[in-house]
Parts: C-alpha cells; structure tokens; sequence
C-alpha cells in the first residue's frame, strides 16, 4: 500500500522562475496522512547570498 509522489522543489532561478526540479519517490499511505516536505539539494536554484547556483531547498510533496 505504497503512493508513488513526486518532490517538487520550492528553489527559485535567478530570474525568479521556479526551477521545475524533482524527484519520484513513495510513501506509506496507512501511517502518513500529512504531506512530506525535506530539504534536499537542488542544482538548479540560485543563491543570492553567494551569487551561485546550487544550494539546499525544501523539496515538497505533490501528485505524480
């Protein structure tokens, strides 16, 4: 009794966008009711703080 979900990542690019990042993964639906959030690193996402891209963004959970 798995869910196959999809974490999609919160990073934003350096023009703001959204950076479309994911990956699949599954979940127990009998014992987890609530969505999963986890931070996770995500390439794609652009720092301002350091001018880079790459830096560790909540990944939430959404439909597959």
């Amino acid at each position: 009794m798995r869910d196959k979900i999809k974490m999609l990542s919160t990073g934003k690019t350096k023009a703001g966008h959204s950076t479309g990042t994911f990956y699949p993964t599954t979940k127990n639906k009998k014992t987890t009711t609530e969505k999963l959030k986890m931070k996770r690193y995500d390439r794609r996402a652009y720092n301002p703080e350091t001018g880079k891209t790459g830096m560790h963004v909540l990944f939430e959970e959404t439909k597959l």
